[in-house]
C-alpha cells in the first residue's frame, strides 16, 4: 500500500488531498514500517490546506468533511514516537499561521481537538519537541480576538474556569531557553491585548496570578546574577566579564520592557499585581536595603547594581504609584514601610464587584504614627498624598542621604550610579512635583511654578489644594516646610559642588554631575550661593594653574587643540536633554585601566592622559563659571576669565579674536598663547 504513495500525481490537487487522508485513516498503529509515510502525509496535508486556503475553498471543505482534526489526534494517540509528535505539531503550526480565511480559522479553533492537543502529555524532555509545542501555542495565540478567544475557554456562570492555552504556556515562562521564554511572553501579550474582561479576571485569580510573582522572582535572580558579574569585574576586569555584563543587562532590560508591554494592555488588576510584586519581592527586600551606608555584609546585591536596577525600573516600567513609592522610600526611614501581615499576593483578589473583600489597610505606609495609602487603585485619578511622610519622614538618615554620601565620598562607580539615580528621578514624568521637592531635586523653574500655584490656591475653598498643601504641612507650618524643601535642595547642591572638588573621580563622571547641576538651576534667576561660588572659583584657579603646568609639560603643542575639542564636547554634554550615555554604560568603564596602572609616571602616554584629564575638568569648571553668571556658553572657549571680559585682553594682544580661536587659525603655542585661553 505504501509504495503507491510514490506514484506520479498532481501534487497540488484535491485528488492528492483525498488520497492522503484516505491512507491516513487506514493507519491503525504507527510503527517503523509506516512511520515515514505518516510523517510525509502530515507534512503534505499542511501544504495542501495552505494552498487551498489561497486558491480553492473546496480543499478546506473536504478537510472539514472528513474531520481530519480528529484523525490528527488519533494518529498522535497510536504513535508514541517523538518524530510523529514533532511533525504533527509542525503541521498544526503551519496551517494555523498561514490560514487567512476567517471561516477556516474559526473551524480550527472551534474544535475540542485543539484543546486535546494543547493538553496532551508530550515528552518535553526532548528540547526540539518542546520548541515545536511552544511554537504551536504561539501560532494559536496569534489568531486570538474577542470572538476566537471565547472558543478556547470554558465558562461557568459567565466566569472563565479553564483556559488551557494560557495555563499550559505559562508553565514554561522561566524556561532556560530564551527563545521559549520569548515565545511564552508573546503569547501572554496576545492574550492580554484581546481585552476580554472574563479572561482578564481569570489571569489574576489564583493560581494563575502566581505567574506575575514568578516573573518578578525570576527577574530577581537575574539581578543577583548581574551583581555577581559586576563584583567579579571589579576584582578582575577583562573582556569576558564585560561581555557577560552587557548580555545580562540586555536581558534585564528586555524583561522590564516585557513588563511594560503587559501594563500597556490596560488591565488594572494586572497592573496592581505587578506593582505589588515588584515592591514586595524586589524593591523592599533586595534593592533598597543595599543602599544603606551600614548595609550588612551578607547583602545580596551591591549599591551600584541596585541603583542601576532602580533607574531601569523607573525609566521603563511607567506606573505612577510605583514611581512615587520608590521616590518616597528614599526620604522615608526604612521602618516607615510597614507591611500588612494579612496581605498575601498568592491569594490576590481582584478589585471588582462582589470580590472586593481585601483588607482595607493594604499598601499603607506608617510614619511616626501617621499612615498614608501610597498605592491607591490604579484606576483612580486621585493623586498620591504623602504630606505626612514629606514633613515627618526626613528626621533621620535616609536613603537620600546615602545617595549624597556616595556622591561626596564614594568611588567612581558609586558616584556615577547615584548621579544617574537622581537624574532618572528628575526625568521621571510619573513623579509628582511634591516628590521631587522632598528629594531636593525640584528644578528652580518648577519650584517657582509650584509656589505660584500654592499662592493661587491659598484662600480658595478647593479640595485641589490638598495636592500641595496639607493641613499641618503648608498652611499652619508653611515656613518650616518651605525651609525644609530649601535645605534639602541645598544638600544636593552642596554634594554636587563637593563632587567637583574630588580629584579621584573621572572627568566623565564629573561632567554628569555638571549636567545635573545645570538641570537643577536651569532657567532660574537664582544663582549659586556665595559659598558655592567661592568653592567653584577656587577650583577654577587651581585647575588654571594645573593647565599652565601642562603648557610647560610634554604635550604643549596639542594643548590648544585638546582644549577646543573638549570645550565642544563638554558644551554638548551640558546642553543635552539627557546624560551622555545609556544606563548600561554605567558598568563598562570598569575594564578600562588608566595608563597610570601599567606605565611609569614619566611616560609620555601617562603625561598625555594626565593632560586630557586636566583639560576636561578645567573646561567643566570654566563652563560652570559662565553658567553661574547666567550667560550662554559660547561655541569656542572664551579667551578671558568668565567673570570679567576687558576690551584690551591678553587674547587681543596675542592676536586672537575674543570670541575664541577659529579653525585654521595660526596660534603661538607658548605660555602666552595658553594664557590667552584661560
Amino acid at each position: 500500500m505504501w509504495s503507491s504513495f510514490w506514484r506520479s500525481r498532481d501534487r497540488f490537487s484535491l485528488d492528492e488531498l483525498r488520497y492522503l487522508i484516505d491512507q491516513l485513516q487506514k493507519v491503525q498503529i504507527v510503527n517503523n514500517d509506516n512511520k515515514n509515510f505518516v510523517i510525509e502525509a502530515l507534512r503534505s496535508i499542511s501544504e495542501l490546506i495552505t494552498y487551498g486556503d489561497q486558491h480553492d475553498s473546496n480543499y478546506f471543505d473536504f478537510f472539514m468533511e472528513r474531520q481530519v482534526m480528529g484523525e490528527f489526534v488519533r494518529i498522535l494517540m497510536v504513535s508514541g514516537t517523538v518524530s510523529i509528535s514533532l511533525q504533527l505539531l509542525q503541521t498544526m503550526s503551519i496551517m494555523i499561521q498561514n490560514l487567512k480565511s476567517e471561516r477556516a480559522i474559526y473551524y480550527m479553533i472551534n474544535n475540542e481537538h485543539i484543546n486535546i492537543l494543547i493538553t496532551y502529555s508530550f515528552d518535553f524532555r526532548n528540547e526540539e519537541l518542546l520548541s515545536h509545542y511552544i511554537s504551536f501555542l504561539r501560532a494559536i495565540s496569534g489568531k486570538l480576538d474577542k470572538n476566537t478567544i471565547s472558543l478556547l475557554v470554558k465558562t461557568q456562570n459567565e466566569e472563565v474556569v479553564s483556559f488551557p492555552l494560557y495555563v499550559e504556556a505559562i508553565r514554561f515562562a522561566s524556561n532556560e531557553d530564551s527563545m521559549i521564554r520569548t515565545a511564552v511572553r508573546a503569547l501572554t501579550l496576545n492574550v492580554y491585548h484581546v481585552g476580554d474582561e472574563s479572561v482578564n479576571r481569570f489571569v489574576v485569580k489564583a493560581p494563575q496570578a502566581d505567574y506575575f510573582s514568578n516573573l518578578i522572582t525570576f527577574f530577581q535572580k537575574q539581578c543577583i546574577y548581574l551583581n555577581g558579574l559586576v563584583s567579579e569585574t571589579l576584582k578582575n576586569p577583562n573582556s569576558h566579564t564585560t561581555t557577560a555584563i552587557v548580555n545580562a543587562v540586555d536581558e534585564i532590560e528586555d524583561n522590564l520592557y516585557y513588563i511594560s508591554d503587559v501594563i500597556s494592555a490596560g488591565i488594572a488588576d494586572v497592573g496592581r499585581l505587578i506593582t505589588d510584586n515588584i515592591l514586595q519581592l524586589l524593591i523592599f527586600p533586595l534593592l533598597l536595603p543595599s543602599l544603606q551606608l551600614d548595609a550588612v555584609n551578607d547583602i545580596q546585591i551591591g549599591a551600584s547594581t541596585s541603583l542601576y536596577l532602580l533607574c531601569c525600573i523607573l525609566r521603563i516600567v511607567k506606573i505612577k504609584d510605583l514611581a512615587n513609592t520608590i521616590a518616597a522610600s528614599l526620604f522615608c526611614p526604612p521602618e516607615a514601610f510597614v507591611s500588612d501581615s494579612e496581605t498575601t499576593l498568592k491569594g490576590y483578589v481582584p478589585d471588582h464587584g462582589h470580590e472586593t473583600q481585601q483588607t482595607e489597610n493594604k499598601n499603607v505606609i506608617e510614619v511616626d504614627g501617621c499612615s498614608n495609602n501610597i498605592m491607591p487603585s490604579l484606576s483612580s485619578s486621585s493623586p498620591v498624598h504623602l504630606e505626612d511622610i514629606i514633613s515627618k519622614g526626613v528626621s533621620r538618615l535616609t536613603l537620600r542621604d546615602a545617595l549624597l554620601s556616595y556622591i561626596t565620598a564614594g568611588d567612581d562607580l558609586q558616584v556615577l550610579s547615584s548621579l544617574r539615580m537622581l537624574t532618572t528621578l528628575l526625568q521621571t514624568k510619573e513623579l509628582d512635583a511634591t516628590m521631587l521637592d522632598a528629594l531636593g531635586i525640584l528644578p528652580q523653574r518648577k519650584q517657582n511654578k509650584k509656589l505660584l500655584l500654592q499662592q493661587a490656591l491659598v484662600g480658595e475653598d478647593s479640595r485641589e489644594d490638598q495636592f500641595f498643601l496639607s493641613g499641618r504641612g503648608f498652611i499652619r507650618d508653611g515656613f518650616s516646610c518651605e525651609l525644609d524643601g530649601y535645605l534639602q535642595n541645598l544638600k544636593v547642591l552642596d554634594a554636587l559642588v563637593t563632587l567637583f572638588c574630588r580629584s579621584n573621580i573621572s572627568p566623565e563622571t564629573l561632567w554628569d554631575g555638571g549636567w545635573l547641576l545645570r538641570q537643577l538651576l536651569l532657567y532660574s534667576e537664582a544663582e549659586f550661593n556665595n559659598q558655592h561660588l567661592e568653592l567653584l572659583r577656587g577650583l577654577y584657579k587651581n585647575y588654571t594653574s594645573a593647565l599652565l603646568e601642562e603648557a610647560r609639560g610634554t604635550w604643549p603643542d596639542l594643548l590648544v587643540t585638546v582644549l577646543c575639542d573638549e570645550w565642544k564636547r563638554c558644551k554638548r554634554a551640558m546642553e543635552a536633554p539627557s546624560p551622555r550615555k545609556e544606563l548600561k554604560c554605567m558598568f563598562l568603564p570598569l575594564d578600562k585601566p588608566s595608563f597610570d596602572d601599567v606605565l611609569p609616571s614619566e611616560s609620555s602616554f601617562v603625561a598625555g592622559e594626565r593632560m586630557c584629564k586636566v583639560v576636561k575638568v578645567f573646561v567643566l569648571l570654566h563652563q560652570l563659571q559662565i553658567f553661574s553668571l547666567g550667560r550662554a556658553l559660547p561655541e569656542q572657549p572664551p579667551t578671558c576669565p568668565p567673570s570679567k571680559i576687558p576690551e584690551n585682553s591678553r587674547a587681543g594682544n596675542a592676536g586672537l579674536d575674543v570670541s575664541g580661536p577659529k579653525l585654521g587659525s595660526e596660534l603661538r603655542l607658548g605660555q602666552f598663547s595658553i594664557l590667552s585661553l584661560i
